[in-house]
């Protein structure tokens, strides 16, 4: 009974938070509302790129890496598609410029994936070429299931472009019950990958329902990235398994040089900085751009509980005196 409540409330809440993220003039309202420019700036880092840079500039100080977000996601035109293509190959200049880690997240749905494979593939091509260019790496974000083989598709196709300098690296969620079969395969062909549970609502079918599964799914593959991998992205805040990839590469060897933790701006400061004072090493997901209403609310209606995982975090760090 109460499973059953749970479930009713986790589903108004979603379908709340999804008609909020579709109100633009509720996100241009929040824009101008006192409450809502800490909690922007504690998980954005800035409303353009140069906004951006005093916080990538603490980072890198304070010994972290970074990877750069500009927010946006699932355009309806082919303009916007390009023009987001164009923002990323803009701002890689720019953190070269700077000393900063030229290292960059790309969502396909931004890059106009449901526009068409010839455009997609054209914007990301961009992408790439320019982070080539400077030697930089390129993540390509995994979305929802529909777009997981496309994405592994446009991986592998365009991959050569950074042959010669750089590379570029995906994305797998352990909530999807495919993912063991696509870690082997990727482990394979020596990719980079980043290995996150999942913040998506899944259909049971290909996805497992159950927490306790998905934890024990992103261990499992945690343990054969961190073994055979290549520069693995172990991509938590749980850290009950951050102390578990800790405990696995000690036992085996593994050194810190061999794979990275890596977390969300603004998430779970004190594990990053506790983390980074051990010597392991932690690369910070940092969102930017002035689309960030959208970007949190959707983040938040993917899984509810996030809203609820949040405040935790605020309230924890609040209390260790940050």
């Amino acid at each position: 009974m109460r499973g059953a409540i749970g479930g009713i409330v986790e589903r108004a809440m979603r379908a709340v938070l999804l008609w909020l993220s579709r109100r633009r003039s509720i996100g241009r309202f929040a824009k101008w509302m006192p409450l809502s420019r800490p909690i922007v700036a504690r998980f954005v880092a800035g409303e353009t790129l140069d906004a951006a840079l005093p916080a990538l500039d603490r980072l890198r100080a304070a010994g972290f890496r970074t990877s750069v977000d500009i927010l946006g996601e699932a355009v309806s035109s082919e303009p916007a598609a390009r023009a987001a293509a164009a923002a990323y190959v803009a701002a890689i200049p720019v953190l070269e410029a700077r000393g900063l880690d030229i290292n960059v997240s790309i969502k396909l749905s931004q890059m106009g994936l449901a526009l068409g494979p010839e455009l997609v593939r054209e914007n990301v091509a961009r992408v790439l070429t320019a982070a080539s260019a400077a030697g930089g790496f390129v993540r390509i974000d995994m979305e929802d299931h529909s777009t997981t083989d496309a994405t592994l598709a446009i991986w592998r196709e365009l991959r050569p472009l950074m042959a010669g300098s750089g590379d570029v690296g995906v994305v797998l969620q352990s909530a999807l019950r495919r993912t063991a079969r696509d870690a082997e395969d990727l482990i394979a062909a020596g990719a980079r990958v980043r290995l996150c549970k999942g913040a998506y609502r899944e259909p049971a079918a290909v996805a497992y329902p159950d927490k306790t599964d998905v934890d024990a799914a992103y261990v499992a593959i945690m343990k054969r990235l961190l073994d055979d991998g290549t520069f693995p992205a172990i991509a938590t805040h749980d850290d009950r398994i951050v102390d578990q990839a800790i405990a696995y590469a000690r036992e085996r060897g593994i050194a810190p040089e061999r794979f990275e933790f890596q977390m969300l701006f603004g998430v779970r400061r004190d594990l990053q900085e506790r983390l980074v004072r051990d010597g392991w090493g932690v690369r910070v997901y940092v969102p930017t751009g002035s689309q960030w209403y959208p970007y949190f609310m959707r983040r938040l209606a993917e899984r509810p509980a996030n809203v609820v995982f949040l405040a935790v975090s605020v309230l924890r760090e609040r209390r260790a005196g940050r």
